[in-house]
C-alpha cells in the first residue's frame, strides 16, 4: 500500500508541474518564431554529387529536407544566412539559373506561412580570382554586378511586407528600403547597400541584415551603420535585437589547423564589431563556416551575447572526418528560435547526419533567460 501511495503521490507531483508549466506557457505567450540556416551550395568538384546537383550546385536533398521540416514546425520567417548559390561569377545566365533553383527549392516554404528572408554571402556577392602564384590562395573580391544581380534575384523578398503580414499575421515597422549604410559614410562603403544591408522591426523585435562582404569591404560589417541601426531599435522600445550576416565575427576552431576566416581575420574588426552586439545585447545568427556552432565570446563588460554559427545547410562540412572529436560538426543542422512576451529566447537546434539517420535535437539554449528590465544573467 505504501508503494501505491508513493506512486499516486509522484503522479500528483508531475501533474502539478504539467500544470505549473502550462500556466506558465499561456501567460508567456511565444510573440514570433523563426528558423535560420545557411551554406547549401554544393561544390562543383564533389564526386558524389547527383547529375542534377552538378548543374544546379546545390545539396538538394539537405536542403529540401530541412525545409520539410521547418514546414512542419510553421515559424513566422527563415532567415538564410548566405551562401545559397555557389555564385563566384558576374555571368547573369549562371548566377540566375543558380538563384532561380534555390527559389524554387523555398518557395515551397511560401506556400505554407514562412516568409523567406535571404542574406547576402561572399559566393552572392563575390568572385575568385587566381592567387599572386601558383602556390597562393584564390582571391575573392566583391563586385557591383553581383550586387545588382542579388538585388534582381533577391529584391522581391527585401521587403514584400503585404506578403509578411499575409503569412505571419503580424505586422512590419520601421521599414524602409533607403536606410542603408551610404557611401562616404564612416563605414567604408563604396556601392549602393540597399536590400542587402536592412532592418525593420516586427512583434516587439528587431531584425538586421548585414552584408559581410560589401563591395571595396570584404570581411567587414558595416559597425557605424549597426550602432546606429541597434540604438534607433532600442529607443523604439524593441525588445530583443536579432542580427543576421554570412561571415562569423569570430571562427569556431574546431581542430588544430582551422584559423581566422570570418571578420576575425582583422581582429581588431571583429572586435569592434562584437562591442556593438554586446552594448546592445544583440544575438548574431551566421553561416561561412559549414558547420554548427553556439558561443559567447567573452570581451568584457556585463553581457555575454550569443553568436550562433548555422552554417550547416548542405555544403561540404568544413570538419573533415578525424577533424573533430564532436561528433556534430559533422552533422546538418538548422536552428528554430522562439521569442516569449517576457523577453525569454529559446533555441532549438535540429540536426542528421551525413547518412540521413533520424533528425535529433542537437542543442537546446536560453539565449535571454532574464524577464526584461532586470539585469544580469
Amino acid at each position: 500500500m505504501k508503494s501505491l501511495s508513493s506512486f499516486n503521490l509522484g503522479l500528483s507531483i508531475l501533474s502539478l508541474c504539467t500544470a505549473l508549466a502550462t500556466a506558465a506557457e499561456s501567460n508567456d505567450p511565444i510573440l514570433f518564431t523563426f528558423a535560420t540556416v545557411g551554406d547549401s551550395r554544393a561544390d562543383a568538384a564533389n564526386p558524389e554529387l547527383s547529375v542534377h546537383d552538378k548543374i544546379w550546385l546545390q545539396n538538394t536533398k539537405v536542403l529540401s529536407r530541412m525545409i520539410r521540416e521547418i514546414q512542419e514546425r510553421r515559424p513566422d520567417a527563415l532567415f538564410f544566412n548566405g551562401d545559397m548559390i555557389m555564385g563566384y561569377t558576374t555571368n547573369t545566365n549562371v548566377l540566375n539559373r543558380q538563384y532561380a533553383y534555390w527559389r524554387g527549392m523555398v518557395s515551397a516554404l511560401l506556400e505554407t506561412g514562412t516568409y523567406v528572408v535571404p542574406v547576402p554571402g561572399n559566393h552572392e556577392m563575390q568572385v575568385k580570382l587566381p592567387g599572386l602564384n601558383k602556390e597562393a590562395d584564390p582571391i575573392k573580391i566583391a563586385q557591383r554586378e553581383c550586387e545588382n544581380n542579388w538585388r534582381e534575384n533577391m529584391g522581391d523578398l527585401i521587403l514584400d511586407t503585404n506578403l509578411w503580414e499575409q503569412l505571419s499575421k503580424k505586422k512590419i515597422y520601421a521599414w524602409n528600403a533607403e536606410h542603408a549604410p551610404q557611401c562616404g559614410s564612416a563605414d567604408p562603403i563604396q556601392s549602393d547597400q540597399r536590400q542587402l544591408t536592412f532592418s525593420f522591426d516586427c512583434a516587439q523585435v528587431h531584425i538586421a541584415v548585414i552584408n559581410t562582404d560589401a563591395f571595396g569591404n570584404d570581411s567587414h560589417a558595416p559597425v557605424h551603420w549597426l550602432a546606429n541601426d541597434l540604438g534607433r531599435a532600442r529607443a523604439r522600445g524593441c525588445q530583443r535585437s536579432f542580427v543576421f550576416g554570412h561571415k562569423m565575427a569570430f571562427s569556431y576552431h574546431f581542430g588544430a589547423k582551422t584559423k581566422a576566416k570570418g571578420l576575425d581575420a582583422d581582429p581588431d574588426h571583429a572586435a569592434a564589431f562584437w562591442k556593438v552586439i554586446a552594448d546592445f545585447d544583440a544575438t548574431y545568427f551566421c553561416g561561412h563556416e559549414h558547420i554548427y556552432h553556439s558561443s559567447q565570446p567573452d570581451f568584457s563588460g556585463n553581457t555575454h551575447p550569443w553568436q550562433i554559427i548555422v552554417g550547416s545547410g548542405g555544403s561540404p562540412f568544413d570538419a573533415k572526418p578525424g577533424d573533430s572529436a564532436n561528433v556534430n560538426d559533422r552533422k546538418y543542422v538548422w536552428a528554430l528560435v522562439h521569442v516569449y512576451r517576457s523577453g525569454r529566447v529559446v533555441l532549438e537546434s535540429y540536426g542528421f547526419d551525413e547518412q540521413f539517420a533520424p533528425t535529433e535535437l542537437i542543442e537546446k539554449i536560453e539565449l535571454h533567460d532574464r524577464i526584461l528590465g532586470t539585469t544580469g544573467k
